[in-house]
C-alpha cells in the first residue's frame, strides 16, 4: 500500500529537526530561516538547475544542505556560499571533502561575483531567506552578471512580483528590474509544511533565463532606473504627474513611446517603459552602433597613409587601417571594461577595452583618443591628461589596425552610448588575467593584443621599481 505524501513530509520534518537537535542549531527568525525538509521536493528544484559536468553552480544559503544533498551529484563544480556561522561548520562537515565542492563563508549581500566572469557557464541556487530574498535577487542578476541560469526558492509574494505583468498589483520596480535582463518564470507553488520551522505563507520557485537582447531594442539602463523610481513613486498617480521633465513636452514622449498622456506605471508593459527611456534620451549617438560612412584612412605596412575609404569598405576589404584603444583606471587600480552592444558589426557582445575607435581620415591618434573617451564613455579631458602606453602593430588579431593604446585615471561617473555598448564593469587587473587566459572567447580580440602588451610593460614598470627600492 503507498503511503500518503504527508506521511512522507512528518518524516523528513522529523529527520530535519532530529538533524538540528543533534547540532544544537535552531532556525534564525532574524536571517528568516526555513530549512526545506521535503527530498523529493529538493530534488526536483535541484533537476530545474539543468546542472551537469562544466558548469559552475553557487548555492546560496546551504543551510541543512536540503538541496546541496542533490547539487553535489550533478558532477557540476559547486561552490557552497553560507552566512550563519554555525551552519558553515556543518556544510564543511558534510560537503567539503567533496573534490569538486568549495565551502565559503559570506554573505551573499557581500558577495563580489566579478572573479566569476570565467567560471561560466554559472548557474545559481538558492532557498533564499524571506528577509533579504529580493535584495539578493537584485543585486545577483543586475547587468552584468556572470550568471546564466538561476532558480531560487522565495517567499511566493515575491515569486508573483518577479513574473507579474502589467495591471496587476503585484507589477511594478522588482517585475521591470528583473524582466528588462531575464525571463521569469514561476514553476511552482511549495506549501509551508516542507519547511522547518513551518512559515506563515507559501513559498514558490522561480526560474530566471536570460532575455534575448534582440527583444528588445537597445536602451540607457540608468535613464531606465531613474524613470521607473520616478513612476512607481505613487501607484495611483498618472506618470504625467511623477516623471521628471523631458526634453520635449510629456504629451510628445508620451506619443513617441506610444503610451497614453494619462497611463500608469503599472499599465505600460516592459517594452513602452524602454521606449519611455529612449524617449528621454538625448544622447547624440543614441540608436547608433556604428556609422558605415565614417571615412578612414587606409594605410600600408609600414602605416603610411595610401588613400580614404568609407568604413564599410574597410572592414569588407580588410584593408590596414588606425585605431586607438583606451584603458580607464579608477583610484583603486580597477580598470573599466565595457561589454560591446549586440549590434555592433564587430565582435558583438564581447567584452572590450574601456573605449576605442577608429581614427577618422586626417585625424592623429592622440585626437582620436581624446574624442572616443568622450563618445563612449562620457570622460572628458585633455591631451596632457593621457599616458601613452604602447603601440600594437597591425596584425589579425586588431583585424588590421595599427594601434595605440593609451591610459586614463577617473573615478566620476562613467556613461555610454546605448546602441555601442550594453553594460560596463571595473574589475582587478588579476581578475582580468584569469579571466582573459580562462576563456578568451569572451572578449574582442583587440583587446586581447592590447591588453597583452599593457599587462607586460607595468609588469616592467613594477619590476624596476623594487629593483629600484631594494
Amino acid at each position: 500500500m503507498s503511503r500518503n505524501p504527508r506521511h512522507y513530509r512528518n518524516d523528513d520534518q522529523r529527520r530535519t529537526r532530529r538533524a538540528m537537535n543533534e547540532r544544537g542549531i535552531e532556525a534564525e527568525k532574524g536571517m528568516g530561516q526555513n530549512f526545506m525538509s521535503d527530498a523529493t521536493v529538493a530534488c526536483w528544484i535541484v533537476e530545474q538547475l539543468e546542472a551537469g559536468p562544466g558548469d559552475t553552480v553557487i548555492e546560496i544559503g546551504p543551510g541543512m544542505g536540503a538541496l546541496t544533498e542533490h547539487l553535489v551529484q550533478t558532477g557540476a563544480r559547486c561552490i557552497l556560499l553560507e552566512k550563519d556561522d554555525e551552519l558553515v561548520e556543518l556544510v564543511r562537515s558534510k560537503f567539503g571533502g567533496l573534490p569538486h565542492v568549495t565551502v565559503l563563508h559570506g554573505d551573499a549581500l557581500e558577495f563580489d561575483l566579478r572573479p566569476y566572469f570565467k567560471f561560466q557557464p554559472l548557474k545559481v541556487l538558492g532557498a533564499l531567506p524571506y528577509s533579504v530574498g529580493t535584495e539578493i535577487v537584485r543585486r545577483w542578476m543586475e547587468n552584468p552578471s556572470p550568471v546564466q541560469r538561476a532558480v531560487f526558492t522565495l517567499q511566493k509574494e515575491v515569486c508573483d512580483r518577479l513574473c507579474a505583468q502589467p495591471n496587476s498589483s503585484e507589477y511594478g520596480l522588482l517585475s521591470l528590474r528583473t524582466q528588462v535582463r531575464w525571463v521569469a518564470k514561476m514553476l511552482r507553488k511549495l506549501p509551508p509544511d516542507i519547511f522547518v520551522p513551518r512559515p506563515k505563507v507559501d513559498s514558490g520557485v522561480v526560474l530566471l533565463t536570460p532575455r534575448p537582447r534582440a527583444e528588445l531594442p537597445v536602451f540607457d539602463e540608468a535613464i531606465f532606473e531613474r524613470l521607473l523610481r520616478a513612476g512607481f513613486a505613487q501607484r495611483r498617480k498618472m506618470l504625467r504627474n511623477l516623471l521628471p521633465p523631458g526634453p520635449q513636452p510629456w504629451e510628445q514622449l508620451a506619443a513617441e513611446s506610444g503610451v497614453s498622456a494619462t497611463m500608469r506605471g503599472q499599465e505600460l508593459s516592459l517594452a513602452q517603459w524602454v521606449a519611455l527611456t529612449n524617449a528621454y534620451d538625448t544622447h547624440e549617438l543614441k540608436g547608433v552602433a556604428q556609422r558605415d560612412e565614417e571615412m578612414f584612412d587606409v594605410v600600408d605596412e609600414q602605416n603610411q597613409v595610401v588613400r580614404q575609404a568609407t568604413r564599410r569598405e574597410v572592414h569588407a576589404n580588410d584593408w590596414l587601417h588606425r585605431a586607438v584603444h583606451i584603458f580607464v583606471l579608477n583610484s583603486r587600480g580597477q580598470v573599466f571594461l565595457q561589454l560591446r552592444s549586440h549590434l555592433k558589426d564587430k565582435k558583438p557582445s564581447k567584452w572590450d577595452s574601456s573605449a576605442a575607435g577608429h581614427l577618422d581620415a586626417g585625424e592623429d591618434y592622440l585626437s582620436c583618443a581624446v574624442r572616443e573617451l568622450e563618445e563612449e564613455v562620457g570622460v572628458r579631458t585633455s591631451p596632457e591628461g593621457l599616458t601613452f602606453a604602447g603601440k600594437v602593430p597591425a596584425c589579425r588579431g586588431t583585424g588590421g589596425e595599427f594601434v595605440e593604446l593609451y591610459t586614463v585615471r577617473h573615478d566620476g561617473r562613467l556613461r555610454w552610448p546605448a546602441a555601442e555598448i550594453e553594460t560596463g564593469q571595473w574589475f582587478t587587473p588579476e581578475e582580468i588575467d584569469a579571466w582573459t587566459a580562462a576563456r578568451p572567447g569572451d572578449f574582442a580580440d583587440g583587446f586581447l593584443e592590447c591588453w597583452k602588451i599593457w599587462r607586460s610593460l607595468s609588469r616592467e614598470v613594477n619590476n624596476s621599481a623594487e629593483g629600484a627600492s631594494t
